[in-house]
């Protein structure tokens, strides 16, 4: 990690926070406590953390900035892990599992050689809040109405489901993709960049961004939602799908394509997807990691009389489960995509993997 150690890495956030006089500060612990815990974990991050705003969104009585936190090899030789939080802004919970498990690296970084070592293979980089705006103002939408995650410039090859695979009739009805010839709004904008800047290139990636608010069971959704036909790289996705379950058999993940659910207009990961993979050099593969809170619903329904209440668990005891639960399944990503030259198949096992894959996926189901 010596390599790290010359950077300068907390400047962004007190210049943030030098611009906030007490009622906006106040407004944020209210609102946005999310932003203030990010604030706080990076500031007393260890020297070798850098930290960057990507953009700033200015809403009515504040200005609310997207943070950027990177760690590990500077090598673009190296393979890269990308974790994202609240892109959608009701969904905290997968901001708050962003940030406790930042917070558990970091801690371990102070003593865990072995963590340090680690990080000499890998290059990690944290967006904890896409969209703070749209939390700020508790929302799914950012704060123009647009749904980010159908915002890119991708069509769904088949029907959609009505309005939730995405619509263009108004900003005030939930899943807006916004105007296609205004292009992708800026916190996209600001997470294309960083796509750009950071898998392009590389041998290997891997992405996980973390959601919640559909079904009952947690699951680990990969690309294709705008089509029903398998991915190029459906083999890695299987071979990645099949070290999990090797090294956690007792998990409670189910890991599916999108499309078995419901086909989507403008789905970010499709987007990146096929913008990283186009030259076919590296490889890179995006996961979501959609939390199924109906279950939290179930145990406890009076959460339906609060919005965020359909997609966060508000019991204290339930919430930090959860808050503990994901954290073995992020370390396991850092750690394949750190190896990914000991999993990732070629040749005569991709062929045998890809077959397998579009078996288990596709034609089992029609």
């Amino acid at each position: 990690m010596t390599e790290l150690r010359a950077l300068t890495p907390h400047a962004a956030i007190p210049t943030e926070q030098a611009t906030r006089d007490s009622r906006q500060r106040r407004l944020l612990r209210t609102f946005l406590p999310e932003l203030i815990k990010t604030e706080r974990i990076l500031a007393e991050a260890p020297e070798w953390v850098s930290t960057q705003v990507l953009e700033r969104v200015a809403l009515k009585d504040v200005t609310v900035p997207i943070y950027r936190a990177d760690i590990g090899s500077k090598s673009p030789d190296v393979p890269a892990f990308l974790l994202v939080g609240g892109v959608h802004g009701l969904e905290r919970i997968g901001t708050q599992v962003v940030l406790a498990w930042l917070q558990n690296l970091l801690a371990r970084l102070r003593w865990d050689r072995h963590l340090q070592e680690l990080l000499d293979k890998v290059h990690i980089t944290v967006l904890p809040i896409l969209n703070p705006g749209g939390m700020y103002l508790n929302q799914r939408s950012n704060p123009n109405g647009v749904d980010l995650m159908r915002n890119a410039p991708i069509t769904a090859q088949d029907r959609s489901a009505f309005l939730l695979g995405g619509q263009r009739l108004s900003p005030r009805l939930p899943w807006y993709t916004g105007d296609p010839e205004q292009g992708m709004e800026r916190e996209n904008r600001a997470l294309a960049s960083v796509i750009d800047e950071l898998m392009v290139g590389r041998p290997f990636s891997l992405a996980l961004d973390c959601h919640s608010g559909f079904g009952w069971e947690d699951q680990i959704w990969f690309p294709y939602a705008y089509r029903r036909r398998p991915m190029r790289r459906i083999a890695s996705v299987m071979a990645l799908k099949l070290i999990w379950e090797q090294a956690y058999p007792n998990h409670n993940y189910r890991f599916e394509p999108q499309s078995r659910h419901y086909l989507t207009h403008g789905d970010l990961w499709d987007h990146f997807y096929k913008q990283v993979n186009r030259t076919g050099e590296g490889a890179f593969i995006p996961l979501t990691l959609e939390m199924g809170s109906w279950r939290w619903v179930r145990k406890r329904p009076r959460q339906l009389l609060r919005l965020d209440g359909l997609f966060n668990p508000l019991v204290p005891h339930r919430h930090q489960r959860v808050l503990r639960s994901h954290l073995p399944f992020i370390d396991f990503l850092v750690n394949a995509a750190a190896s990914y030259d000991g999993w990732l198949p070629v040749r005569e096992e991709e062929s045998m993997l890809r077959e397998a894959a579009i078996m288990h996926w596709y034609r089992e189901h029609g």
